[in-house]
């Protein structure tokens, strides 16, 4: 249940920096654009970027530990971006999907993703009751 939460609050994220117009980043529907089709497009690219994060994230933070110890965590952003500009890629070859203008756009619109998922981290977190 913990992955379908988290796949629904990163297409909510993802649907907000969408609204934010300096990040350059979109999202293109699936033919024909109506709100079904764009709801179902965010949920596909939070489940695709949900899926990178799991498995390159993973590896890319295993990889790079040495370089957030120097820079106290700071790399994080530009994995974060990476891995938001890698979901692009994934996403560009058919007609739908996400699209980010840049690489440090990129990673402007991962922190923005971060803090999201962050403050709804926070409100549906399960309480342990003991």
């Amino acid at each position: 249940m913990g992955f379908l939460v988290r796949i629904v609050v990163n297409a909510f994220a993802i649907w907000i920096v969408t609204l934010i117009p300096p990040l350059q980043v979109t999202v293109v529907p699936f033919p024909p654009g109506e709100l079904l089709q764009e709801i179902l497009t965010l949920l596909v690219i939070a489940a695709i970027f949900a899926l990178v994060n799991m498995f390159v994230g993973t590896v890319l933070r295993v990889l790079a530990f040495p370089i957030y110890i120097l820079t106290l965590g700071l790399f994080s952003l530009i994995v974060n971006g990476f891995l938001l500009w890698l979901t692009a890629w994934l996403t560009h070859w058919w007609s739908w999907g996400l699209r980010v203008e840049s690489f440090w756009w990129g990673v402007l619109a991962a922190l923005v993703i971060t803090v999201i998922n962050w403050v709804a981290g926070i409100f549906l977190r399960p309480n342990d009751k003991r």
